[in-house]
């Protein structure tokens, strides 16, 4: 079940933090994994960090004023593509911290960088996502959605990687090729 609670609790504590000044500043939230988050080797399940993940993402989009224009405009928010990085485990009752960030933007996406880190300072795991904003004629440019919440930051340059990243999605097929075919699956209707 998706974690209802915990978005409203960190709804509400983004709500009372100070707006952003920059598209690209940091939101940092404090977490604990609770019983419900484990999986069978009794660790944050990778699943439950996705979802939890969401919860950054959300906060990090009230900070700078998405939130009001999403819902202003009647947009849609969508995700279009995801990495992820998992590398130290998070156990039971662990706190853990959660860093938010847009990295930068083109004409169809904004790309976010979210991590989690353990009280030793070391890096759990690391997502970078691939995000739009929609209505119903489809993506609505980055540009035009600054502009709806009254900014107008110029994106940072794309680091090499993310460019790397973001050139190989693009030539993934879709839909994907089933293993003993050469064509798409077709899609069910």
């Amino acid at each position: 079940m998706f974690p209802f609670v915990r978005i409203a609790k960190d709804m509400f504590l983004a709500s009372r933090m100070p707006r952003f000044t920059s598209m690209t500043e940091t939101h940092v939230s404090q977490h604990i994994c609770w019983p419900h988050d484990l999986d069978f080797w009794l660790e944050l399940n990778n699943g439950r960090a996705m979802s939890l993940y969401d919860i950054g993402r959300t906060a990090l989009a009230q900070r700078p004023g998405l939130i009001e224009a999403v819902c202003r405009k009647r947009w849609g928010l969508t995700m279009a593509g995801s990495i992820t990085r998992f590398r130290r485990r998070i156990h039971g009752f662990e706190r853990f911290e959660m860093r938010s960030r847009a990295v930068c933007w083109d004409d169809k996406f904004m790309y976010l960088e979210q991590s989690m880190w353990k009280r030793d300072g070391e890096c759990a795991s690391h997502v970078v996502f691939r995000a739009a904003v929609t209505d119903r004629n489809g993506l609505i440019p980055p540009d035009t959605v600054l502009k709806e919440m009254g900014r107008s930051d110029p994106s940072p340059e794309m680091p090499d990687w993310l460019k790397s990243w973001s050139k190989t999605e693009d030539l993934r097929p879709w839909p994907p090729m089933e293993a003993d075919r050469a064509e798409p699956i077709p899609a069910s209707r």
